[in-house]
């Protein structure tokens, strides 16, 4: 099977957390389904040009995080999610983020206009 990652060099992102994050978003969307087998570590590493160590790391963050089951001489593969779970954990790690940017913006003076305008202007550069 052949996933699409793209892959940007200039980013600040870690290459291997730039592989994780889009396979994790295409378990999320449904591209790859429950059971789907994904390329081998190497096949993946040679695809993609980066070494073994970065998809190694990239499969077994994705292994830890309850995405994918690695099965020995066999590969690995897609694990059926809990979505409510994974979209509970996701809401408190967005929680704690913004509460962490609301601290912050009190530190350097803002009012939380200010903040609900910042959200939107980034809201906006994202969502292009």
């Amino acid at each position: 099977m052949t996933m699409r990652i793209v892959l940007s060099y200039q980013s600040s992102i870690p290459i291997y957390e730039q592989i994780k994050e889009q396979i994790k978003a295409s378990i999320l969307s449904g591209e790859l389904a429950e059971g789907m087998q994904l390329p081998s570590i190497r096949q993946l590493a040679r695809d993609l040009k980066v070494s073994v160590i970065t998809t190694t790391r990239a499969y077994s963050d994705l292994e830890l995080e309850g995405f994918l089951q690695t099965v020995p001489g066999k590969g690995s593969y897609v694990k059926g999610i809990d979505s409510d779970l994974v979209k509970a954990k996701y809401l408190n790690e967005t929680k704690d983020v913004l509460a962490s940017a609301i601290k912050l913006g009190k530190m350097a003076g803002l009012t939380l206009e200010d903040l609900h305008k910042l959200l939107d202007e980034l809201e906006a550069t994202h969502s292009e």
